[in-house]
């Protein structure tokens, strides 16, 4: 392990010398590319370079130890040693962790597509639900989101709606919420007070540069239409909304959340670009034997991998066995805590597996 943190703070210094490397500075997007393996390397290097000053200062007391006569100060240097041992095991246990294998997508911006499940109009109203969970939450931290396509009911549900989360690390955050959600609550419209058990599907896809997936324009069918929704001046006046059918796969993408079709047409892009980058990977994983895919964050969206229970303010995660008596804040966007434990479960699973 101290080789390969040898070999990263030299990669590390070699990409810090290469800023200043007009031929560098001048292409922005090897620009852009060196700075994101910097940041990604810093956290590694500092905590390396804490790890060397701590092992350094525990030779040092070793040495006064090994030839020091006088008591007052060999007391001293086996405090010293003994805090100095206990920081570096401590801190060889972080860059243990530092060191497994990173999800590649984990910095990248999430493009989340929610529908309703079994329990009809129940159903949408609870994918309304979590929408306003995850946008309350992406809000706390910091993250943008932006509507992308909705297929709202009269309630005020949604049958089917994406969208969009910006900001460093969001598919790192969300890529735990893929799967089967389930809610057990009692209706508005239920007058004998029973419960009722429905289900909505979260899917959360990392979005993919341009690089990643080159679409070929001959295999897109571009179709422009007027917007549908709950009404309003510009809904249904105007054919901005763009549907998008990719032939060779005949996915179909639509987008009108924007008043300019050149926006909606960009959006619908990003989102097609993206569901085929992760119908690529889907792919790659299949490859992979059973008994090697990890157990936490498999995205796999015909898991049930949460339930959600009204009466008893309850939210349960069943991936990991953790259940929370606090729902109300829960759909309040306050699901960090939560998250927090999917990653720590997930770290704990990749250990296991090294």
């Amino acid at each position: 392990m101290l080789e390969k943190l040898r070999a990263a703070e030299e990669k590390y210094n070699h990409l810090e010398v290469s800023l200043s490397d007009p031929a560098v500075v001048a292409d922005p997007n090897r620009y852009v590319a060196v700075m994101k393996e910097i940041k990604s390397l810093t956290p590694v290097i500092e905590k390396y370079r804490e790890y060397l000053a701590a092992q350094t200062a525990a030779n040092e007391a070793r040495a006064i130890l090994d030839c020091e006569t006088d008591a007052d100060l060999l007391e001293l240097a086996q405090e010293e040693f003994k805090i100095a041992r206990e920081q570096t095991e401590a801190l060889l246990a972080e860059l243990t962790v530092l060191l497994l294998p990173r999800d590649p997508n984990d910095e990248k911006n999430v493009i989340v597509e929610i529908r309703a499940g079994a329990g009809g109009e129940e159903a949408a109203l609870f994918a309304a639900v979590l929408y306003r969970m995850y946008t309350m939450y992406a809000a706390s931290v910091g993250f943008r989101c932006s509507l992308l396509n909705e297929n709202p009911t009269e309630l005020g549900g949604y049958r089917q709606l994406a969208f969009q989360i910006e900001g460093d690390g969001a598919y790192s955050r969300f890529k735990f919420e893929s799967g089967v959600h389930r809610v057990q609550r009692v209706p508005e419209t239920e007058s004998q007070g029973r419960i009722q058990t429905s289900t909505a599907t979260v899917a959360v896809l990392p979005e993919a540069d341009e690089v990643s997936v080159e679409i070929n324009p001959a295999d897109l069918i571009f179709e422009s239409c007027k917007s549908s929704g709950a009404g309003g001046q510009h809904i249904n006046k105007t054919e901005s909304a763009v549907r998008l059918t990719h032939k060779p796969t005949g996915i179909v993408v639509e987008c009108q959340e924007e008043r300019s079709q050149f926006k909606n047409k960009d959006k619908a892009l990003k989102m097609l670009r993206t569901i085929l980058y992760d119908k690529a990977c889907r792919e790659q994983s299949e490859a992979i034997a059973s008994d090697r895919r990890q157990q936490v964050g498999t995205g796999d969206r015909s898991e049930r991998i949460r339930t959600y229970n009204y009466r008893e303010n309850r939210v349960s995660d069943h991936r990991i066995g953790l259940t929370l008596y606090s729902l109300d804040s829960f759909l309040n966007g306050d699901i960090g805590s939560m998250i927090d434990a999917l990653a720590t479960a997930e770290t704990a699973e990749k250990l296991k597996n090294q």
